[in-house]
């Protein structure tokens, strides 16, 4: 009985978390989407005087992109804030790997609104693109990196634990 109860207790628990995921990934997208360069509370970083105007065929393309940037830095803030205790579950790493994979994943979510924002707000002044470049593309590149031996250090622990640590 107490494990039919504990298994309805877990599903609950767990819809409740999702519930709570996706309500904040909701609301940070909505903010995110009314601060974006050209929204209406986006002026703190309106785009650059040499930024091209696009055209009635384009626009649609750019606000579904904003869209769905926006849907993903409030993806990305939310597992900031919620998704620890999935990796931390998962992971056979050190702590420090553990908590470096739970911030890369934040990472590749959340940093294309405001990657985006600042290259519609720096125009083509080339200083400002270049150091826009660096902070995330590199940033990107590290956090790919982590990610990447993170699935190579649980696929070395899943091989040491299918041969009986042999």
């Amino acid at each position: 009985m107490s494990t039919l109860t504990s298994g309805a207790s877990s599903r609950h628990s767990s819809s409740k978390s999702w519930i709570k995921v996706v309500a904040m990934t909701l609301l940070l997208a909505v903010v995110a989407f009314f601060l974006s360069p050209n929204a209406p509370f986006g002026a703190f970083w309106a785009p650059g005087p040499d930024v091209p105007v696009p055209t009635a065929g384009q626009l649609p393309f750019f606000i579904l992109l904003n869209i769905g940037e926006a849907l993903a830095f409030g993806l990305g803030i939310s597992f900031l804030l919620f998704g620890y205790p999935a990796v931390h579950a998962l992971s056979p790493a050190s702590a420090l790997l553990t908590r470096a994979t739970h911030l890369s994943i934040v990472w590749l979510l959340a940093n294309w609104w405001p990657h985006d924002s600042l290259h519609l707000h720096n125009g083509l002044a080339l200083g400002g693109l270049l150091a826009i470049e660096y902070i995330f593309h590199v940033t990107l590149i590290l956090a790919g990196v982590i990610l990447a031996y993170f699935f190579l250090t649980m696929q070395r622990q899943s091989a040491t634990a299918s041969s009986g640590g042999r």
